[in-house]
């Protein structure tokens, strides 16, 4: 037990700007777990429903699937499933023991946000 004069910490830094990479990537892939979880895949199951409905159900969904904000959301909907997914591999490879030095972690957290950024730009490139 501590001493009653030992002081309290006044504040704890929860900035996620001081974090390594591999801490960042953690972070982000419970929350992207999460919001794919909640929210992306009842979306997609409606929209699944409602596409393969009707075709006015399917043209419907085309016309709005269209709009430019509409895209920015796709958009970030296939980079939440891009990191979950690379950040995953990561988490089996270090299960694997592979890559579980300090250096070498950072690199592959490093890589997973390079390769989520790729993966959003090229669905960017396809559906614009």
């Amino acid at each position: 037990m501590k001493p009653a004069t030992a002081q309290r910490p006044k504040y704890y830094d929860l900035n996620l700007a001081n974090l390594p990479a591999a801490g960042l990537a953690s972070i982000f892939h419970r929350i992207s777990g999460a919001l794919l979880f909640l929210p992306v895949i009842p979306a997609l199951l409606y929209l699944m429903q409602a596409t393969l409905g009707s075709e006015a159900g399917f043209l419907q969904w085309k016309a709005v699937l269209a709009m430019p904000a509409v895209k920015v959301v796709v958009l970030g909907f296939a980079w939440l499933y891009a990191h979950h997914f690379f950040a995953g591999i990561r988490y089996l490879l270090l299960d694997l023991h592979w890559g579980i030095g300090k250096e070498q972690a950072r690199a592959s957290a490093k890589l997973v946000f390079a390769l989520g950024a790729v993966a959003t730009l090229l669905v960017a490139w396809r559906i614009w």
